[in-house]
């Protein structure tokens, strides 16, 4: 199994790669084209700031290659919003796989949502023997609005869509790196799709 973690400078893909680890497959951290469309599954993280994000995208030309794989695509946190039309954060379009927008959270709420919260409405292989209402580890001041392509919603103020998935690419706002066993399970599910 070849599994890469897209290496484009706005990645927390340290702990990414460990988590991979502790289930027993090496990533390989990699910006080479050739290397990810060779690859059987690929993470696309991110973390950090919207617009600065997709100038690294453009400038290695990711930006071009991301929306065209075939293989399954998990995109982590910032890298889940990078695959949406538009985010609000640096007015930023993104690579617009998902058909939704990127929105900030009001402020009638502590921003960013930082600690645990919980998914439901749950509806996709990557959720395979996850509970219905498990906690997972969120840090984000940008949600993606509920959509057709919502495959898990979370409650913050409203009910925003945590986790999408359209075709081969799938996206999580939290971080299944840092959600303990429920967090593993997911990404061995995606290992397996």
């Amino acid at each position: 199994m070849k599994l890469v973690i897209i290496d484009y400078g706005a990645g927390n893909i340290k702990s990414i790669q460990f988590a991979f680890k502790r289930l027993g497959v090496d990533a390989i951290l990699s910006n080479n084209p050739d290397e990810i469309k060779a690859a059987d599954s690929i993470i696309f993280p991110g973390v950090g700031e919207a617009s600065n994000a997709m100038q690294m995208l453009k400038d290695s030309g990711l930006n071009v290659l991301i929306p065209t794989l075939t293989q399954p695509v998990l995109g982590i946190c910032l890298g889940m919003q990078l695959m949406c039309k538009h985010s609000e954060e640096g007015n930023t379009n993104g690579l617009g796989i998902f058909d939704v927008d990127i929105k900030r959270f009001s402020h009638a709420v502590k921003v960013p949502q930082m600690g645990w919260n919980t998914i439901s409405n749950l509806k996709s292989e990557l959720f395979k023997g996850i509970e219905e209402d498990a906690f997972m580890y969120l840090v984000h001041s940008f949600y993606a609005e509920p959509c057709e392509e919502a495959i898990a919603t979370t409650y913050y103020e409203f009910d925003y869509a945590s986790a999408l998935q359209k075709d081969n690419f799938y996206g999580v706002q939290f971080h299944p790196e840092k959600s303990s066993i429920a967090g593993a399970q997911i990404l061995k599910n995606f290992l397996t799709l």
